[in-house]
């Protein structure tokens, strides 16, 4: 649902995929293509460029701003419907430079170390998980449709 912004005024590809890491502090050089953070100003604006920049060491990845993206959209759209571990895997499941390489334990509160497990747990269905054929969509629409059903209003607020 987060790469629909994709087909709805989004640049490219690049600005709705991909490794998501926080902004305001140090860009860690465990992000996918770290060399690109050159150009961005705040790669040497002093508040911005030291380990813990803007916020406090072990403040939690929820007083963290992430980049923004298909997860971070998805996120703002769901939390308010979805159980805690749901909302923590959809807005942290493309921040790789965490949850496989450790690069941000030292803006991690104990919330988020055990949070982190369900990402842990739902990243081997996420990359590299699609296929050639699309699947039948008569045959999981009833499956699908009872979730939805479950965990979403009628409505939901955009």
């Amino acid at each position: 649902m987060g790469k629909l912004l994709f087909f709805f005024g989004a640049e490219g590809q690049w600005d709705v995929v991909g490794d998501t890491f926080p902004v305001g502090c140090a860009f860690s050089p465990k992000i996918i293509f770290p060399h690109f953070f050159e150009s961005n100003p705040d790669y040497y604006d002093e508040k911005y460029n030291t380990l813990c920049g803007i916020y406090e060491p072990n403040c939690g990845l929820d007083n963290v701003i992430m980049s923004f993206g298909h997860d971070e959209y998805l996120y703002k759209v769901t939390k308010d419907y979805l159980p805690p571990q749901a909302s923590y895997i959809i807005r942290y499941h493309s921040f790789y430079s965490q949850h496989r390489e450790n690069a941000y334990e030292h803006l991690m509160s104990d919330y988020d170390y055990e949070m982190m497990k369900w990402v842990k747990l739902f990243n081997p269905y996420d990359l590299y998980t699609k296929v050639d054929n699309p699947p039948n969509i008569n045959k999981l629409k009833p499956y699908y449709k009872q979730l939805i059903n479950e965990f979403f209003p009628e409505k939901i607020h955009w």
